[in-house]
C-alpha cells in the first residue's frame, strides 16, 4: 500500500519501520533510482494531467491556465532540470584539507538523510506536494507526503496516483486533518518540510525539537509592495497593473506571496488609491473572482476585504 487514508491502529510506528527498511537497504542512494523516480513524477504529471485540472478546479476553482502556470507547468520544468543536472549535483566535491592533514586529500559527498516528511498546504496543493517530494527523491531519501485537508480531491488524487508512479515502498501519502499531522509529528524523522501558517510552523518546530529534527518552514507571512514613484501617468498605471497582478493574479490572491500592503510617498496615496479603486474596478473584479474561486476559510475573505477598504 502506497497510501493511507486515516491513522492505523497502532500508530504510524510500523509505516516508518517500512520505510526505513526500504532507505536501509541502499537502493535510493543509486542514480539510477533516483532517475526512475523523478520520470515517474513526468510520467504522473503528463498522463494524469486533465484529472489534475479537474481536481484544482474542485478544490480552489482554478481555471487549466492558472492550474499550468503555476502547478502542473512549473512542476514539469523544476523535475526536468533536477534531471538534468542530478549527476552533477549527487558527484562528491574536492574540499581544502588542512595542512596537518598532508599528504590526504578531502572530498565532500553528499547522502541521502533518510526519512522525510512532507506537509503540503492547501493554496497550491499539488505543486506544494510534488516539488518537496522530488527534491527528497533526487537526494536519496524515502518520503511521507501528507497533503493538505483542505483541498480534498487534489489530496485523494496524490494518494491514489503516487503508489502507482513511484515506488511504493519508498513513498507514502498519509490522508487525514490536523490530528494526523499531530501524531505523525510524534516520530522522528531525518528531515521535516512544512508550507503553511507560522502558527502551525510553531506546533511544528515545536515537535521536532524532541528529535532534535532539521525543519524547512515556508510560512505564509506580510509580503509588503514598495512603489518608488509615481511621477507620470504611466507610472501610476504600470503600477496599479502589477498591483493588482501581484495580488490577485496566483489562487484569487491566497498565496504567500499576494500583496498585504502598499509602501509609497503620502503624496501619491491618494491618486493610487484612487486608481486602485477606480480605474482598475478591483472590488468589483475581486467579488467576481471569489464567486468562480472558493475560498477555503474567511480569514482569507476578511484579510482582502480588509485591503480593499484602506
Amino acid at each position: 500500500m502506497g497510501s493511507l487514508h486515516e491513522k492505523p491502529e497502532h500508530g504510524f510506528g510500523g509505516l516508518l519501520s517500512g520505510l526505513r527498511e526500504a532507505y536501509h537497504s541502499g537502493r535510493t542512494k543509486d542514480l539510477a533510482w533516483r532517475r526512475s523516480q523523478l520520470r515517474g513524477l513526468l510520467r504522473l504529471l503528463t498522463e494524469k494531467e486533465e484529472e489534475i485540472f479537474d481536481a484544482l478546479h474542485d478544490d480552489l476553482g482554478k481555471h487549466r491556465a492558472e492550474s499550468y502556470r503555476d502547478e502542473l507547468g512549473a512542476l514539469v520544468k523544476s523535475v526536468n532540470h533536477t534531471l538534468k543536472n542530478l549527476e552533477r549535483w549527487a558527484a562528491p566535491e574536492k574540499a581544502q584539507a588542512p595542512l596537518v592533514s598532508f599528504p590526504a586529500t578531502a572530498l565532500v559527498v553528499p547522502e541521502p538523510l533518510g526519512v522525510v516528511l512532507v506537509f503540503s498546504c492547501w493554496n497550491l496543493p499539488l505543486g506544494l506536494a510534488l516539488e518537496p517530494l522530488s527534491g527528497a527523491l533526487a537526494a536519496g531519501n524515502v518520503v511521507v507526503v501528507k497533503p493538505s485537508e483542505l483541498a480534498p480531491s487534489t489530496a485523494a488524487f496524490l494518494a491514489a496516483n503516487i503508489p502507482r508512479y513511484l515506488d511504493p515502498k519508498a513513498v507514502k501519502v498519509v490522508l487525514g486533518g490536523p490530528e494526523v499531522g499531530e501524531q505523525l509529528m510524534e516520530h522522528r524523522w531525518d528531515k521535516v518540510l512544512f508550507t503553511g501558517s507560522a502558527n502551525v510552523g510553531r506546533i511544528i518546530l515545536t515537535k521536532a525539537a524532541k528529535h532534535l529534527t532539521p525543519v524547512a518552514l515556508e510560512l505564509g507571512s506580510k509580503c509588503p509592495c514598495i512603489v518608488d514613484q509615481l511621477d507620470s501617468k504611466r507610472d501610476r498605471q504600470i503600477a496599479v497593473n502589477r498591483i493588482a497582478g501581484a495580488k490577485w493574479s496566483v489562487c484569487a490572491g491566497q498565496a504567500c506571496v499576494a500583496i498585504d500592503y502598499i509602501l509609497v510617498e503620502e503624496k501619491f496615496a491618494p491618486i493610487l488609491v484612487y486608481m486602485v479603486h477606480s480605474d482598475v474596478q478591483l472590488t468589483t473584479a475581486l467579488y467576481k473572482l471569489m464567486a468562480h474561486t472558493p475560498h477555503i476559510s474567511s480569514d482569507y475573505f476578511l484579510s482582502m476585504h480588509y485591503f480593499l477598504s484602506l
